[in-house]
């Protein structure tokens, strides 16, 4: 007899990886902050892929396999991403640099949606007026913008992040 939960195991994977493919497609870096509708849509998510990947198998031990292989994959692929840097790039975010040496990269800021205002308001929480006062600021991974002004003895840390459909900064 073969293993009678060996569907749920691979329906489970196959959910795992679409949804990690969804996140990378629709913006992962929203995640980092989370409102109302986005707490729903994660529950609508979860609610709707359940039954992909139990079937019709809704005991108790079909759901805990499908959690553990949940926990299995999510612990693998954390490691592959930090052992081996293909796979780092194929689903990890970069940091991506918004201002260098006081010039914006316009490029970049459109890509991303970051308007102007919010950009000035996350340099002043860390205390910088104009642009030519920044040496380099970043979006890291996480959603923070990360800010290193031309005045060394400044240097502070903060931690801002953006919030998720919004056009501002929200402080931590």
């Amino acid at each position: 007899m073969t293993f009678p939960y060996l569907d749920i195991v691979l329906r489970s994977i196959a959910v795992y990886f679409f949804m990690t493919i969804a996140l990378r497609v629709f913006g992962k870096k929203e995640l980092s902050q989370l409102n109302t509708a986005d707490v729903i849509l994660i529950l609508l998510i979860s609610n709707s892929v359940q039954n992909a990947m139990v079937g019709p198998d809704t005991s108790l031990t079909g759901g805990l396999i499908a959690a553990l292989v949940l926990f299995i994959i999510n612990f693998i692929i954390k490691k592959l991403t930090r052992r081996y840097k293909v796979f780092g790039d194929l689903l990890l975010d970069k940091p991506q640099v918004l201002i260098h040496d006081g010039k914006l990269d316009f490029k970049a800021l459109s890509k991303l949606d970051i308007s102007d205002e919010e950009l000035k308001e996350a340099m002043r929480e860390h205390g910088i007026e104009f642009f030519k006062n920044v040496k380099l600021a970043m979006l890291e991974i996480d959603g923070t913008i990360s800010i290193i002004s031309e005045d060394q003895n400044k240097l502070k840390q903060t931690h801002y992040k953006r919030k998720h459909n919004r056009k501002n900064l929200q402080t931590f």
